[in-house]
């Protein structure tokens, strides 16, 4: 045998089966009991070793068969695919055959792409994010794609279809960089949506995609002059609502015209909105520190809360609270998060100006009290003159001015006959107000088929906490800290109670109306924290 033989490594046969040298990473070691092998080699498919008839879980389906989900097709369908993605996967109903798909099968990846245009603008208009998912949810099905998952986040919408459990998903994903307000836009989706779910309506592809471009490309209904002069009349209604008079209107007016331009002026050089909220809190607070330093018998303080009427972000915060209440919670978090940081800039601003009053020897008090309860019609006659003027800023359609109009009068009528003739709380009775928004906003909604947005969100804007933000800065500039912070957490209470109170109506208002399934929605159970 030679050097190289010699050297090969033997093989198992080789050594022989009983030879001692033969070794296995795997091997028992001594001393250690092996368990009797099993009947039968185990598999995925085999009962386990535990399994026991008499303590057997109920079969998945159950004796009388699965029960079955009908969605009744009167009510919109806004309605319809909320209570789909609110049910598990598993219970939800096939759609019916449509004759919309082309021969061959639908274009998936273009279903696709329309789906998140659509969910694109609703998002960017500042729909809640389950608001967005019903609606690319019934694009999808109108289309025959029943196997879809949309995903909403603050900045990325996703969507992702499954043929069959045995082929690869189709994802598709777009980003939401740029956020504009035009309710007008979000109506003309809604109204796309609607008429790709009627069964009756045939709407090809092509003809979505030039609907959608037309939307895209629609103007403004209002000009920026008319736009300025709005922002101008909610600051003058707001300093009314609050106890001011004719003086204190025409102050408040054009401080928050000022700073109005402003701010289109710091858009216009591509500043952050942080900024632009910074700039435009200082036109007003200054109009009010002049009428104090000029010694004009006028309440300054109302000027000032005014102005930050025109300001104070409430959409976002009512979109945020109820993207937290519906259980998208880093939506939720994302949007407030932006509200926070549109309110520092508005603090900042209005405390470099109350630094700078303060130090000219402007005398502001923050223990003043404002308000009107012996004028009751004054401060209704205000509050559908802000909602009005809130409408205008929100790009909304002619169309629904009047019906947020009356219901930001009803909203101020319910908060002050709480309030000032009940003696309630101003937070209890701001969240029964609210609640009052969102119930006749969501009537509204569902007697023409759209958005509820354009019914509520102008309509909360009496119930703005600019005063309690005012006085709490005030205090602060003034080194009374305590009674600054106890002024900004009662504003924060007050906004807290405007979004859950928005958000409660709408929910109530489902409950006496027909929801879309044979059976009552489940509710989400707890997760206990795990």
């Amino acid at each position: 045998m030679t050097d190289a033989e010699d050297r090969k490594p033997q093989s198992d046969e080789a050594r022989g089966p009983y030879d001692p040298e033969v070794t296995s990473e795997f091997a028992v070691p001594q001393g250690v009991e092996v368990p009797p092998a099993p009947e039968a080699e185990g598999s995925a498919f085999s009962r386990p070793s535990t399994y026991r008839a008499r303590g057997v879980p109920p079969a998945f389906t159950p004796p009388g068969g699965m029960p079955v989900v009908s969605l009744t097709k009167d009510v919109p369908w806004q309605d319809r695919m909320r209570t789909m993605l609110r049910m598990p996967v598993a219970e939800r109903p096939a759609p019916e055959p449509v004759g919309r798909a082309e021969e061959g099968g639908p274009a998936v990846p273009r279903v696709l792409d329309l789906t998140l245009r659509i969910g694109e603008l609703l998002l960017a208009g500042g729909e809640g994010a389950e608001d967005v998912e019903a609606a690319m949810f019934a694009v999808c099905r109108s289309y025959g794609l029943d196997r879809c998952e949309p995903t909403v986040t603050f900045t990325l919408l996703s969507i992702s279809y499954q043929p069959s459990l045995v082929e690869d998903p189709v994802t598709a994903s777009r980003t939401v960089r740029r956020r504009g307000t035009d309710y007008t836009r979000l109506a003309a989706v809604f109204r796309l949506v609607d008429d790709l779910s009627d069964p009756e309506t045939h709407v090809s592809l092509e003809e979505a995609y030039r609907r959608l471009a037309e939307i895209r490309r629609n103007r403004h209904p209002y000009p920026t002059w008319v736009l300025t002069g709005a922002s101008g009349l909610l600051a003058g209604a707001a300093s009314v609502l609050v106890g001011g008079d004719a003086v204190v209107f025409v102050a408040a007016l054009v401080g928050a015209m000022l700073g109005d331009r402003l701010a289109w002026l710091c858009a216009g050089r591509g500043l952050p909105e942080f900024y632009q909220f910074l700039v435009a809190a200082m036109p007003s607070v200054a109009m009010g520190i002049v009428l104090t330093l000029t010694h004009v018998d006028v309440k300054a303080s109302a000027v000032i809360t005014g102005g930050l009427f025109a300001l104070l972000p409430g959409r976002a915060l009512v979109a945020g609270v109820q993207d937290g209440l519906t259980g998208f919670y880093i939506t939720a978090a994302a949007r407030l998060l932006e509200v926070m940081y549109l309110f520092v800039g508005i603090v900042v601003g209005v405390l470099v100006m109350l630094y700078v009053g303060v130090q000219l020897g402007a005398r502001l008090n923050p223990d003043a009290v404002l308000g009107g309860s012996n004028r009751p019609l004054w401060q209704i006659g205000s509050s559908m003159l802000l909602s009005l003027t809130f409408a205008v800023l929100l790009q909304q359609e002619r169309s629904t001015v009047p019906a947020v109009t009356l219901n930001g009068g009803v909203a101020w009528s319910v908060y002050g006959a709480l309030h000032y003739a009940g003696e309630i709380s101003p937070v209890a009775s701001t969240a029964v107000a609210a609640g009052v928004v969102g119930l006749f906003g969501q009537l509204l909604a569902r007697y023409r088929f759209a958005s509820a947005l354009p019914y509520t969100t102008a309509a909360i804007g009496p119930l703005l906490p600019g005063s309690a933000v005012y006085f709490g800065l005030l205090a602060i500039a003034q080194n009374e800290v305590n009674t600054g912070l106890a002024s900004l957490t009662k504003a924060a209470a007050l906004a807290m109670a405007i979004a859950i109170g928005v958000n409660l109506g709408a929910e109530v208002s489902r409950l006496f109306l027909r929801i879309g399934s044979a059976e009552k929605r489940r509710a989400a159970k707890r997760t206990r924290g795990f």
